[in-house]
């Protein structure tokens, strides 16, 4: 109907201008990738993963280890993978030896006809932030080195490439607008060796930007500049306007690598997103908000103004994480764009052509029962004996969303005690004992869940049914063997 209302002669035209943006937007896919964490008390079964991937039209994962067992369920996907190497692991690793043996058995193996997509190894993470006061500024270089080195001799080296996660603290510029940009006085010899290095070995420099910080951190943060809908009141460096956090953390970023004569070092942002719950500003309404200008502006292509063109991304995260350390804040267990069950949270719309959807969730995910832990009924809420429980139950579980701008923060008493015992038997996988606190609690089948506060079921453990299968194969096994016998 729409090619009727068209002059002939303007068809050819139209169909290469559809034609160009279809391409654009494929070439913009190409570019999102998401983060997949996996500290949670259950964590969905990597060919989850891998069909969530798919069927968001998201082609590349970066992991934060190298489990072999999770690494080849992306075999023959063509989902390309970041392999993670955590801090821990950085010492070892200044053994070449160590390097070799950890290219052999976790990138090398995966290299067969229709195996895994590696593509970039992330050695470390954020191992140069001021929390971590300096404890892996000898030994991170050395890692990355020996790395890449032995991707080199294993003949992967074209392929494959070594790079460190960065967080964005690693340079500044002050108040003086990204021009004055540079690495930490601390750490600006170190990171010079590491951009020559990385300059040299056609490696990218990885960083994580998150302008949700930058509002968390400093009240006095302009809330607009953090968004990227033309709300703020721009900021002025030189000739150029900046009208969002994005843009000049970037190209602070980009002069720092000018600075140190790396200029054409390519930048991939490992890292951005926006929480959605566990702080008053981190919710489903800023998050969808956030992302969506992110994805309008991603799909222009114009990248920032001092690094124009396309940005490959890296989305954090793909799902919650609800034993992510809590020492940042409690939104640290809310990044996901989806829950800890795959379940979209808000819609979306990744290819930012102003067409929001409800991504495309976890299929056939499995939970335990339909019960739930709660306060007995009939027992008062001022009983000496709850305070200690719930502090239990949240030191060993996750109350992140009872907080003030919590999700759950405005449920009621009965409610905040009932959801603190619920969690830490959800996260328990509902055994029984794990719903009695000192007598005060019980299983109930009726859902608690508000609209606000959907108090979590916990998934069923793939490892259960992965032994019930070797079992069966055993036992059929068996029988075989008795029937020949």
């Amino acid at each position: 109907m729409a090619f009727a209302m068209i002059p002939l002669s303007q068809w050819p035209c139209c169909c290469c201008f559809v034609l160009l943006m279809m391409m654009m937007m494929a070439n913009y896919a190409e570019s999102i990738g998401v983060n997949w964490g996996t500290q949670a008390a259950q964590d969905l079964h990597p060919t989850m993963v891998v069909q969530m991937l798919k069927d968001n039209n998201i082609s590349k994962i970066k992991l934060f280890d190298s489990d072999h067992w999770t690494v080849k369920f992306f075999a023959g996907t063509g989902i390309e993978v970041m392999l993670g190497i955590p801090n821990d692991q950085l010492s070892r690793l200044t053994k070449y030896g160590n390097a070799k043996d950890w290219v052999k058995e976790n990138v090398t193996s995966h290299m067969y006809d229709g195996g895994a997509n590696i593509k970039y190894v992330a050695v470390g993470n954020e191992p140069f932030l001021k929390s971590y006061n300096g404890s892996h500024m000898k030994t991170t270089f050395p890692a990355l080195q020996n790395v890449q080195k032995a991707l080199n001799e294993a003949g992967l080296g074209d392929k494959i490439k070594a790079t460190i996660p960065q967080n964005a603290d690693v340079y500044d510029s002050g108040s003086d607008g990204p021009s004055a940009g540079d690495f930490r006085d601390d750490i600006r010899d170190l990171m010079v060796d590491i951009v020559t290095f990385l300059q040299d070995n056609k490696a990218p420099f990885l960083v994580n930007i998150y302008p949700f910080l930058s509002l968390y951190e400093n009240p006095d943060f302009p809330v607009e500049f953090a968004f990227f809908d033309g709300g703020s009141r721009p900021v002025q460096d030189g000739n150029i306007q900046y009208t969002n956090m994005f843009d000049a953390n970037l190209d602070t970023l980009a002069w720092s690598l000018k600075k140190s004569g790396t200029p054409n070092v390519k930048i991939i942002v490992g890292e951005i997103g926006w929480p959605t719950d566990g702080n008053i500003n981190a919710n489903t309404r800023l998050a969808q908000r956030f992302y969506n200008g992110f994805f309008r502006k991603m799909a222009t292509k114009k990248g920032t103004p001092l690094h124009p063109g396309n940005i490959d991304v890296y989305l954090f995260s793909l799902t919650d994480e609800n034993a992510k350390s809590i020492a940042p804040g409690s939104f640290e267990r809310h990044w996901g764009i989806f829950g800890y069950d795959g379940k979209p949270k808000f819609a979306l719309d990744f290819t930012g052509q102003w067409n929001s959807k409800m991504p495309v969730g976890a299929k056939n995910v499995q939970y335990l029962p339909p019960q739930w832990c709660a306060l007995k009924a009939g027992i008062n809420t001022s009983d000496d004996r709850i305070p200690p429980n719930i502090d239990y139950a949240c030191r060993q579980s996750d109350c992140t969303s009872l907080g003030y701008g919590g999700s759950c923060n405005k449920i009621g008493t009965r409610g905040n005690i009932s959801y603190a015992f619920n969690m830490y038997y959800q996260m328990n996988n509902q055994d029984v004992e794990a719903c009695d606190f000192k007598g005060l609690a019980e299983i109930v089948k009726k859902n608690p869940s508000t609209p606000e506060c959907p108090f979590p079921l916990a998934l069923q453990s793939f490892g259960i049914r992965l032994n019930a299968g070797i079992v069966l194969s055993a036992l059929t096994t068996f029988l075989v063997s008795i029937a020949l016998f």
